[in-house]
């Protein structure tokens, strides 16, 4: 019987030498230099060596016995070399083996199963063949397995990829182990043209005559190294006194996909910068194209912006916005308890108006109000609790001289003394807080396109799977900060990173997919609890040097597989696969 691998091969039989039934290694070493200890034992076409580890005195004898043992066989092409066997390992475990040296580079337990699912889905998407185009080949390995461990371990930092790679198959040309000095030379090589190239080809994939909705956002993130010239101190979300710099997603409503990126200075706002993202999906020949909009991108220029690339667009408003506060409180109490005007999916009233925005606006637009009484409930509790928490700070610095926020002149009159401009009492400003009271709960989202309130708000909606995708961004790649030295590294990433979005955000449609067909919502349906599940399916290195399956499949993780239409022989056929690749590279 013959076993490959670690072992090269196992002789068993009755009438079988003693000296071939060990099991020998498939590489050679040296034969060890042990004077007087060393003895061979030629056997039909085989010279065996054999060690001396023991002398055993005999007393009935009175002589010396050797004890010995075979430790390898004499390589023909080399008479200094033999193909050893594990008794050589057990007697000489001090001496440097190549191959020992290569288990210990690998675990012995590889996780497979979030691969596989990232696996498929780069391969569905092509994505090899794309990055191949702009990426030579023993890098774009490295670039996959970066962007895979960064989903599975929801982790950014280059110094712990070799942790990760230790233990999971990898996309590099014979699923090599690189080091993070590697990873660094990676990012900081990297070129723009061949981001660029991908994002064109990627877009070019798109059906440009198809009319689709897009949901631009962006957020903020923290720099903690290195000088990068987009990186400026400006406006975050959460100021935690780091220079920032600002990451925008465009996403696919229609097909739920990114589209493309945007990454500029801090120091530039939201609305500037959509301007210029516009010419942006214009050269991507994004024609036939709706924007969905958060109420950060609302204002004239940006409309205006809109009209003249023939965009149409859906803009949330806040109720108490200026341009639109007079409008609800025209409307108020005209269609809040008209079961017509109840939309079930959200439990909220809509109505539509039409007409212009503002005096100079060119175009009528259709402004949907809503009423949510739920919305109205949180925040009038909201605007009591925080005006009682203001009055009761106030009436700690009465007689003091103290200046407050502007944020405090707007619900009171400050009143001081003329003389000594000590701090008196506050005066309540009731016709601003009642006026904020009957605004609670209404909101309104503008779009250029005749539609009812009930379709503009499930558009808009649409745009959750875009939030999504930036809490992912942040929260699972661990992407609230850019640790990284230099320009070239800094773009690198943060392409790396898209890649990683796209692939993520396809795990999370296939789930959400496969949930919406399920009675009950199981709480491993989420990508980070799926990935999690999906990572006890583990391939072990047996005594033959080859990887297999540790174990069956379980209900659950079928179950999670199912949704990326896997099953049991798909994952025994990937694992063959990478055992197969993982022997090839030894």
């Amino acid at each position: 019987m013959l076993v490959s691998g670690l072992y090269a091969t196992l002789l068993i039989g009755v009438n079988t030498p003693k000296e071939a039934m060990a099991m020998y290694l498939d590489f050679l070493v040296k034969i060890p230099n042990a004077p007087g200890k060393i003895t061979y034992r030629k056997k039909g076409d085989t010279d065996y060596v054999y060690y001396e580890y023991d002398r055993i005195y005999d007393k009935m004898s009175k002589k010396t016995n050797p004890k010995r043992a075979t430790i390898g066989k004499k390589s023909e092409a080399d008479p200094t070399m033999m193909l050893p066997n594990e008794k050589y390992l057990k007697f000489f475990p001090d001496e440097d083996v190549p191959e020992m040296s290569h288990r210990v580079n690998r675990s012995s337990c590889l996780r497979i199963g979030s691969w596989l699912v990232i696996r498929k889905i780069i391969e569905d998407y092509k994505m090899t063949d794309i990055l191949g185009k702009y990426i030579n080949g023993k890098d774009l390995g490295l670039v996959l397995d970066l962007a895979t461990y960064s989903i599975i371990t929801e982790n950014n930092a280059g110094q712990y990829y070799p942790d990760y790679a230790y233990n999971h198959p990898l996309f590099s040309n014979n699923m090599h182990i690189y080091s993070d000095s590697k990873v660094s030379d990676l990012l900081q090589s990297m070129t723009d043209e061949q981001s660029v190239g991908f994002l064109n080809d990627w877009n070019a994939n798109r059906d440009h005559r198809e009319k689709i909705y897009i949901t631009y956002d962006s957020t903020n993130k923290n720099c903690q190294a290195g000088e990068i010239e987009i990186v400026e101190y400006g406006h975050p979300k959460t100021d935690v006194g780091l220079p920032i710099f600002n990451h925008a997603i465009a996403y696919d409503v229609n097909n739920r996909e990114p589209l493309f990126y945007e990454k500029y200075p801090g120091s530039i706002n939201d609305v500037s910068q959509l301007q210029l993202m516009l010419d942006k999906a214009a050269g991507y020949g994004y024609k036939k194209i709706g924007f969905i909009l958060d109420r950060g991108y609302f204002s004239r220029s940006n409309i205006k912006s809109m009209d003249d690339h023939k965009y149409s667009f859906v803009i949330m408003v806040k109720g108490m916005y200026g341009l639109v506060n007079q409008l609800v409180l025209e409307n108020k109490d005209t269609f809040e308890n008209k079961w017509a005007n109840h939309i079930d999916e959200y439990d909220i009233y809509g109505m539509t108006v039409k007409r212009k925005l503002y005096e100079t606006d060119e175009k009528e637009r259709y402004i949907h109000i809503y009423h949510s009484i739920v919305k109205e409930s949180s925040e009038r509790t909201l605007l009591t609790k925080k005006l009682r928490q203001m009055k009761a700070y106030m009436m700690q610095h009465t007689n003091e001289v103290f200046t407050f926020g502007p944020g405090f002149s707007r619900y009171y009159i400050l009143h001081y003394n003329d003389k000594n401009g000590v701090f008196l009492f506050p005066e309540d400003r009731t016709r601003v807080i009642e006026r904020e009271n009957d605004l609670s709960g209404y909101f309104c989202i503008i779009t250029s396109e005749r539609m009812t309130a009930k379709e503009a708000l499930n558009l808009y909606k649409s745009r959750d799977t875009s939030e999504k995708l930036f809490r992912g961004d942040k929260s699972y790649l661990g992407d609230k900060s850019l640790r990284i030295y230099g320009d070239s590294a800094a773009e690198s990433k943060i392409f790396i990173e898209f890649l990683a979005l796209i692939i993520r955000n396809r795990i999370y449609t296939y789930l959400k997919d496969e949930m919406s067909k399920l009675d009950k919502r199981p709480n491993y349906m989420t990508v980070p609890a799926a990935l999690r599940e999906l990572e006890k399916i583990e391939m072990v290195r047996l005594t033959d040097n080859q990887y297999r399956l540790d174990h069956a499949i379980t209900a659950k993780q079928k179950a999670i597989l199912k949704a990326f239409g896997l099953d049991s022989n798909i994952v025994k056929h990937y694992a063959k696969d990478i055992s197969k690749r993982l022997k090839e590279a030894r």
